[in-house]
């Protein structure tokens, strides 16, 4: 029987376990030199803008929104297809998220709906790349521009895409970055904001460790009651190994999609996720099932394909739809897009070190489950 086959897996290199035994050597654990030296690769990858790294990409969306003076009172504009952090992060600053739907098939933000959403409290709007695929920035911008609204990127799925020949994160107000074990490069746990001024970003420094700046071997200053948040040195050590190989992952994951696309042509069983181009990082592969035309429910597809051996994910419930935002008037059918994504997708094995024999696995599997699950 073949081995179980998830639906994605980090691929973790002999030399970067090498230099993490390294750094568990040294003593030094904390922040400190690798950090600086993940936060400077970063920084040449995004055409030298500044970076600071964080615990988590949630982290960096909730210190992106805070430097920007984002607050009790404020609204920022949020799709309502993204993973729960989008929405929670703005809650968190004591603003209000402000959901619109997606377009059906590229899953990013309806920017005609955004637009009609702009108040006079709005602040903010937030683009998520989903699953790698890049909004439309030139349309995000002009509206920003329009309104004077900050942009914070979810570009927490985008590490290695690029829009219109630009990398995402090299241009733009702020974007944040993933470093999560099931995005295209891991810190273990991590993330990091791109962009801002030098306020900004000094203000990014204090958030990520308790509103506080050492001036001197003595000599303390806290401003604010801020978090803790600060990357360690044994994480940004596996950032840095996985940096070196973002541009193979990537380009072995334009492969692998390439491949389902080829494999199923225009015969697919299912909605396949749209193409996009040379820029899109492949970062998930979501395909939508015929629900109304199947007899077994996506749970037990789900189940059936991990009997044979293939796991799925779903990437993701519509966030609307949580308690949490039902609690501030949100309620089904607001937003059908995100609804029927969120009810209908399944997310396909793909990442670097699968072979293109193992995406035929998932495609003749896809196939045989569906055969027999049709009304």
């Amino acid at each position: 029987m073949n081995s179980f086959l998830p639906f994605t897996r980090p691929s973790i290199d002999e030399q970067t376990i090498a230099e993490v035994a390294d750094v568990l050597r040294s003593g030094w654990l904390a922040s400190g030199p690798k950090v600086k030296a993940f936060e400077a690769a970063l920084s040449q990858y995004c055409g030298g803008r500044p970076v600071r790294s964080q615990t988590s990409a949630t982290a960096s969306l909730e210190h992106a929104l805070l430097v920007c003076g984002i607050g009790a009172g404020d609204e920022v504009i949020v799709p309502a297809m993204s993973f729960v952090a989008s929405a929670n992060v703005v809650v968190r600053t004591g603003a209000r998220p402000v959901f619109v739907d997606v377009d059906l098939h590229t899953r990013n933000i309806d920017l005609a709906q955004a637009e009609a959403a702009v108040s006079a409290r709005t602040r903010a709007i937030m683009p998520v790349h989903l699953c790698g695929l890049p909004a439309d920035l030139d349309r995000v911008y002009a509206l920003a521009e329009r309104h004077q609204l900050r942009v914070i990127e979810d570009a927490a799925q985008a590490m290695g895409s690029s829009y219109r020949g630009r990398r995402i994160g090299s241009f733009g107000d702020l974007v944040c970055f993933s470093f999560h074990p099931n995005k295209n490069i891991t810190s273990i746990e991590g993330g990091a904001v791109v962009g801002g001024s030098p306020e900004e970003v000094h203000e990014l420094e204090l958030q990520r460790f308790h509103g506080q700046e050492k001036s001197a071997a003595d000599a303390f200053e806290t401003y604010f009651a801020g978090g803790k948040a600060n990357l360690s040195d044994v994480a940004a050590c596996v950032g840095l190994g996985q940096l070196r190989q973002l541009e193979a992952f990537n380009l072995r994951r334009r492969e692998l999609a390439a491949r389902y696309f080829e494999l199923w042509g225009e015969a697919a069983p299912l909605a396949l996720p749209v193409r996009g181009d040379e820029g899109h990082n492949w970062h998930m592969f979501a395909a939508r099932l015929p629900l109304e035309q199947m007899r077994i429910s996506r749970l037990e597809f789900i189940e059936a394909m991990a009997a044979r051996g293939v796991g799925i994910g779903v990437h993701y419930p519509a966030m609307h739809l949580f308690s949490a935002y039902r609690a501030l008037g949100y309620r089904e059918g607001q937003f059908p897009n995100a609804e029927r994504i969120g009810r209908e997708t399944v997310t396909l094995p793909l990442f670097p070190a699968m072979s293109f024999e193992d995406v035929e696995r998932v495609v003749n599997t896809v196939n045989e489950v569906l055969r027999g699950a049709m009304r």
